[in-house]
C-alpha cells in the first residue's frame, strides 16, 4: 500500500488515458461506498450513463438481496484494507440499470489520500466463462451416462447379443455426436481442451473396433444355421467376446479414472503372503501372453507384507499387461520383488518397442500415447491410473526406456500400518 500526495500528479494524462481505455470496467469509490469514478468501459458492461451513477452508493450495481451483506463486507474492508486478486473469495453477482443480474470476477485494490481512503475495483462479466463450465459439466455428465448404458449392456451382451448389438451401435452414435458437442464447448476453454479432446478422438477410435467386430460377428452368426456349422458360430462368438472383453477392459480404466479424479478409491491394508500373491496375478496373465511369451519371477523379502492387495494387484496387473501388449511373440517378461528396509521395490521389464526420451515425460499424464504405439489398442490411461494408486500407498514410481529396446518400471512402495 502506498500513500499518494498531491506531488505525484506528473503522469496524471497517462493514468487517464490507461483509465479511460481499459477493456475492464474500474470503478473508484470513498470509504462511504459512493462512486467518485467510472470509466467507460464499467459504464457499458452496466449500461448506465456517467452521470447516473457518479456519487450513488456501489450497492446501485448490486442485486437487491445482496446489499446488506454487502454493506457488512464493505465495512469491514474499511476497517482492514487489503488487496484482492481476480477469482479469489465468493460467487459475486451485479445488476444492470434494466436489472439484468450478471456474475462478475472482481479484483480490489486501495490507496490513502490526505488520510482518506478510496477503494478501486476493477470488474470483469465471466458470463460466457460460467455458461462454458455449465455446458462442459452437462457433456460431462451425458458421456458417464452413455459409459454407464454401455457397461450394463456389456454385462447381458453374451445371451442377447443382436439386441445389445443394435443398442450398443446407437450409444456410438450418441458418442461420436458428443464429440462434435465437447469439442464445440472445450474450444471456450484453452486449458482443458487438449486432454477433452484427446479424449473423445480415443474413444471413438478405441470403442468403434470393437463394435464393429460384435456387429459383423452377429450378423454371420445368423447365416450358419445347420448342424455341422457349430465350429463357425463358435468361431464368431469366440470373435464377439473377445471384443466385449476389450470394451469392459476400456470401461474399466474410464471408471478407475473418474474414480481416482473424484478420490473415490481408499486404501484398505492388510497383511497378505507375498509368494502367493504373485503365483496369483502371474497365473492370470497368462491368458493375456502372446504366442511363446514367458513371465519370469523372482522374489526376495518376508513371508508377509502389509499394503493394500488389490491395488497391489490392479498395478502389476497394468504393467504387465502393458509389458505384454508392447513386446513381441517369444519375449520375456521379467518380475523382480524384494523386500527391503521396510519397502517392497519391484520391478517390470520387458523386451518390447520401448519409448523414446521426448514420450517419457507425458507417459503419466491421462490419454497419452506414444508415438510408436499409436496401431496398439489402449486407452492410453493405464499408466495414469497406476501412479495415481501408487500415490494412494504413498510410493513412487519411474521408468527407463530405449527405443527398441524395452522399458523396465519401477515401483517402492511402503509398508503400511494395519
Amino acid at each position: 500500500m502506498k500513500r499518494l500526495n498531491n506531488s505525484e500528479n506528473s503522469n496524471e494524462g497517462q493514468v487517464s488515458a490507461l483509465f479511460e481505455y481499459a477493456t475492464e470496467g474500474i470503478i473508484l469509490t470513498n470509504e462511504k461506498g459512493e462512486i467518485i469514478l467510472i470509466n467507460p468501459s464499467a459504464l457499458k458492461l452496466f449500461n448506465y450513463e456517467k452521470e447516473e451513477l457518479l456519487n450513488k452508493s456501489i450497492e446501485t450495481l448490486i442485486p437487491g438481496r445482496f446489499h446488506h451483506a454487502h454493506v457488512q463486507y464493505r465495512k469491514a474492508f474499511n476497517e482492514q484494507p487489503a488487496n484482492r486478486t481476480m477469482g479469489h473469495g465468493r460467487n459475486l453477482f451485479a445488476k444492470t440499470k434494466d436489472e439484468r443480474e450478471f456474475p462478475v470476477e472482481v479484483s480490489l485494490s486501495y490507496y490513502m489520500l490526505n488520510d482518506a481512503l478510496f477503494v478501486i475495483a476493477f470488474i470483469v462479466d465471466i458470463t460466457q466463462r460460467r455458461q462454458s463450465e455449465q455446458s462442459m459439466l452437462n457433456q460431462r455428465s451425458q458421456l458417464e451416462k452413455i459409459t454407464a448404458d454401455m457397461r450394463k449392456l456389456n454385462a447381458e451382451l453374451e445371451t442377447k447379443v443382436e439386441q445389445r448389438t443394435r443398442i450398443l451401435q446407437e450409444a456410438l452414435k450418441e458418442l461420436e455426436k458428443s464429440q462434435k458437442e465437447v469439442n464445440e464447448a472445450l474450444n471456450k476453454e484453452k486449458e482443458l481442451n487438449e486432454i477433452k479432446s484427446r479424449f473423445v478422438s480415443m474413444a471413438s477410435h478405441e470403442f468403434r473396433t470393437p463394435l464393429s467386430t460384435v456387429l459383423s460377428s452377429a450378423a454371420l452368426i445368423s447365416r450358419y444355421t445347420k448342424e455341422g456349422e457349430q465350429d463357425k458360430r463358435d468361431k464368431h462368438i469366440k470373435r464377439i467376446k473377445d471384443s466385449v472383453k476389450h470394451l469392459n477392459e476400456l470401461l474399466e480404466d474410464f471408471l478407475s479414472l473418474g474414480k481416482l479424479d473424484e478420490s473415490r478409491i481408499k486404501a484398505e491394508t492388510s497383511a497378505f503372503n507375498v509368494q502367493e500373491f504373485l503365483e496369483e496375478v502371474i497365473d492370470e496373465m497368462k491368458s493375456t501372453e502372446k504366442e511363446g511369451q514367458s513371465i519370469n519371477q523372482h522374489y526376495s523379502g518376508g513371508r508377509e507384507f502389509v499394503t493394500d492387495k488389490r491395488l497391489l494387484k490392479n498395478i502389476l496387473i497394468n504393467l504387465l499387461g502393458n509389458a505384454i501388449k508392447f513386446s513381441g511373440e517369444g519375449s520375456v517378461i521379467t518380475l523382480d520383488i524384494r523386500e527391503q528396509n521396510d519397502y517392497l521395490i519391484l520391478s517390470v521389464k520387458d523386451e518390447g518397442v520401448g519409448i523414446s526420451e521426448e514420450d517419457q515425460q507425458h507417459l503419466f499424464s491421462s490419454f497419452f500415447r506414444g508415438k510408436n504405439a499409436i496401431n496398439i489398442e489402449g486407452t492410453g490411461l493405464g499408466l495414469h491410473i497406476v501412479k495415481g494408486y501408487v500415490d494412494l500407498l504413498k510410493g513412487s514410481i519411474r521408468l527407463e526406456s530405449r527405443l527398441n529396446s524395452g522399458t523396465t518400471v519401477f515401483v517402492s512402495l511402503p509398508i503400511s500400518p494395519v
